[in-house]
Order: structure tokens, then C-alpha cells, then sequence
């Protein structure tokens, strides 16, 4: 090999690992997440491996905090059993992952006053919108949790679908 195949090779070599610099994709090796408990009234989601604490954060509700949501549209964030049960790595609000509200109950309910329940309430960042308006009203979201960007690709990176998470008042 020439000295100027071997610099070629050099500079592509160092063009490859420059070019993987730090992203929003963190690679997480703790313990892992058995649940996630989100206090409504205390703004705070606790991140558990087994019953030790391992991630506290403060969180942003839906724009209608108190009580459970129950139709499209109110503003609620969820209260009760869920699990997590998909990740949107191309979210508007940075990163998200997906809690399964509806469940059975909330869907029976809506549809026996003719309502819908609405759907796809997430654990997201802020993006672009969430900068703006969390630092002039707490609670901005349509009824997801959120948290800052940063925090987001901590909690993406722990978080593994299937994971319960338990949302109380």
C-alpha cells in the first residue's frame, strides 16, 4: 500500500468516526426499568428497578391536569395502569414513547356517553413548541408527559416497551 492509499484510507477512517459524534440515541447499561410512576399532583415521574429509585424527574401534564382523562380532546393526562407500548424516534417533540391509554376501560366508558377516548398520549420531549411554551405554562401538553429533551433521551434509552407505568392523581 502507497503512502497515498494509506492516507486516503487515514482520512476516511477519521472522517467515519468523526461523523459519529453524540446524538439524541443514548445507549443506557443499568439496571433495568421494572416501572415507571408518574405523580400527577407532585409533577414528578419516578423511574423504579425493582424498589429502588434509579431516575426522578419533573414533568409537564396536559394543559387540563386534574382528573382522568376521558375524551378526545380535554386536555387530561391519564390516571391509572398502563404499560409502554411503542417509541417514536421521529417525533415533533424530540423523542417519545407511547403509553397504551386507551385500555379496555377507558375505551367502554367513552363509548357509553358516544364519546372517543382519544389516544396517542405519550412520554415526550419539548421540541421546538415545548421550548416555547413550558416556560410560560407548566402544563402544555394535550395530555402527555413531558419532560426537557435531554431527559427525554435518558428515559428513551432506559425505558423498554412493555414497561408498566402507573399514573396517579
Amino acid at each position: 500500500m502507497t503512502f497515498h492509499m494509506r492516507a486516503v484510507s487515514a482520512a476516511m477512517l477519521l472522517a467515519l468516526v468523526a461523523s459519529c459524534g453524540p446524538g439524541k440515541f443514548k445507549h443506557y447499561s443499568g439496571p433495568p426499568v421494572t416501572q415507571v410512576v408518574v405523580n400527577k399532583s407532585a409533577r414528578q415521574m419516578l423511574l423504579f428497578s425493582g424498589s429502588s429509585i434509579i431516575g426522578a424527574y419533573n414533568v409537564g401534564l396536559g394543559n387540563e391536569p386534574q382528573g382522568h382523562k376521558q375524551f378526545s380532546g380535554d386536555g387530561k393526562t391519564p390516571e391509572g395502569n398502563y404499560f409502554i407500548d411503542r417509541r417514536n424516534p421521529d417525533s415533533r417533540y424530540h423523542l417519545s414513547i407511547g403509553i397504551s391509554y386507551p385500555n379496555p376501560q377507558d375505551m367502554a366508558f367513552a363509548a357509553s356517553v358516544g364519546q372517543h377516548p382519544g389516544n396517542d398520549i405519550f412520554i415526550h420531549g419539548q421540541g421546538p413548541e415545548g421550548r416555547v411554551l413550558a416556560p410560560i405554562k407548566h402544563d402544555w401538553t394535550a395530555g402527555c408527559i413531558a419532560v426537557n429533551d435531554a431527559e427525554i433521551e435518558d428515559i428513551y434509552a432506559m425505558v423498554q416497551d412493555g414497561t408498566p407505568i402507573r399514573i396517579n392523581p
